[in-house]
């Protein structure tokens, strides 16, 4: 209860009592094991008295009003030194101070070094009383405050101990990035204090990264939107790390947004990243220069020889198709996709017509697995190997459309042929059609239904999505 000592609000119920009851004096005292203590008081120079001489200590234990006429009179009082001593008081009148509890606390008293033989009227008695309850409602809002205050504060300190204890840098700031917080990791890190502006963090920033990341974060911050950005931050031995960068700004107003931030350490994810890509580079290389061997292999065994030389040039269409689609699969050089599209893209490439766009694809976003990927090269393959022989494409005026659905469960593409010679169906089922079937089917789960029409082939492919995306 200190933080109540000078209560203006205990100090006007103080001097309203002293003045309702005629006074000169009075305090609201709070009785202790060996002590009184006055948290506001009124004519009254000292701030405590020992328990022994306490008048309160008798009104609180006796729950009632206590009114003393002549203290040098009551036996029960005459030999306190507040009453023989140079305070020379006498009258003395208390009303209790009990807790919701049933605690007794003190008293809201007032007194005066004259007897007041008559002591005081019932309306004075009933005055001193509602001031009293007016004074233990102040004093139950004040332990609520407290109580609440400790909450907040144990609260604070727990997500305190928190912050500091997590592996990232995590910082705020108000508008305009004034920076107002970062927690313990970042002295630990950077062995500097906290930022308090952007530029201060120049010093923790790589040059080669610092003016870019800065003009994104200012950025960010002008339009109040998300930041995220990777830079090198150097660390406190003079080493640097790669770390990332968030931050989130509370509203979407620049003027008022408060922003919160992350710092995460990524360096050793980032390498291990850099190292891989560079081994599966180094492997999608070694492939290729394998497919380069093996069609250099097969023509120099069919040179000279017309009939394995038809043989040899099917063969390595295909072995450039699966080439194709390695190199797709892995993404190296400039073959760069991220669905069945943009394979199909690369695959289809080599049959355009220059000046018309002879092969058109389209339709709905259709992921694919690597796994998956050789397989649709083969058929691709033999369907555009055969349209370029026989169909739509072995002529000037011919199109490929290429049409993409994506159901539920699975996943359609439509291959339609306009604009060539009149086609009719194969009377033998060649090798190129069971490719094609034991690809659909045994590979990747599906289905192929193929309808030669006068105006030109037309293909559905049906495959399940789950085989398509493994």
């Amino acid at each position: 209860m200190s933080e109540l000592y000078g209560d203006e609000e205990l100090a006007r119920l103080v001097r309203f009592a002293a003045q309702l009851c005629n006074a000169p004096k009075g305090a609201v005292s709070l009785v202790e094991a060996e002590r009184q203590i006055f948290l506001a008081s009124e004519g009254v120079a000292v701030t405590e008295t020992p328990r022994d001489t306490s008048f309160c200590a008798h009104t609180m234990l006796s729950g009632e009003a206590l009114i003393v006429p002549d203290a040098s009179k009551d036996p029960r009082f005459a030999e306190f030194s507040l009453v023989t001593g140079e305070e020379h008081l006498r009258f003395y009148a208390g009303a209790p101070l009990i807790s919701s509890e049933g605690a007794a606390l003190g008293a809201l008293c007032i007194f005066d070094d004259v007897a007041h033989p008559d002591g005081l009227t019932d309306l004075q008695i009933e005055g001193l009383l509602v001031l009293a309850d007016a004074v233990k409602r102040r004093l139950l809002a004040h332990r609520q405050a407290s109580e609440v205050t400790a909450a907040v504060r144990a609260s604070a300190e727990r997500l305190q101990f928190m912050i500091d204890s997590v592996p990232d840098i995590a910082w705020s700031a108000g508008p305009y990035a004034e920076f107002d917080y970062v927690n313990a990791r970042w002295r630990s890190i950077t062995g500097l204090p906290a930022p308090r502006h952007v530029e201060d963090w120049r010093a923790v920033i790589h040059p080669d990264e610092y003016d870019n990341t800065r003009e994104k974060f200012i950025t960010a911050v002008q339009r109040a939107i998300p930041f995220e950005d990777e830079w090198r931050m150097l660390q406190a031995d003079g080493s640097s790390r790669w770390i990332l960068r968030r931050a989130v700004p509370s509203t979407d107003d620049p003027d008022t947004a408060r922003w919160f931030g992350t710092l995460t350490d990524i360096d050793d994810a980032r390498r291990a990243l850099e190292e891989r890509e560079l081994l599966a580079g180094e492997l999608a290389h070694r492939i290729k220069n394998i497919f380069s061997v093996i069609i250099g292999l097969v023509s120099l065994h069919a040179r000279g020889d017309a009939t394995h030389r038809a043989f040899a040039d099917i063969l390595s269409d295909n072995i450039r198709a699966l080439s194709r689609a390695q190199e797709f699969a892995t993404q190296i050089d400039s073959i760069k996709a991220e669905d069945l599209k943009g394979l199909l893209e690369v695959l289809m490439a080599p049959y355009g017509v220059p000046g018309r766009q002879a092969v058109t694809i389209e339709g709905e976003h259709v992921q694919f697995g690597m796994r998956a990927a050789t397989p649709l090269a083969l058929v691709f393959h033999e369907l555009a190997t055969n349209s370029a022989k026989y169909g739509a494409l072995s002529t000037a005026e011919g199109c490929v459309r290429i049409t993409l659905e994506r159901g539920k469960d699975d996943a359609s593409i439509v291959w339609i042929e306009t604009g060539g010679p009149d086609v009719e169906p194969p009377k033998n089922e060649g090798f190129g059609l069971r490719l094609m079937t034991m690809a659909i089917t045994h590979q990747l789960g599906g289905e192929m239904d193929q309808n030669w029409q006068p105006s030109g082939l037309r293909t559905r492919i049906t495959l399940p999505r789950a085989r398509l995306e493994a």
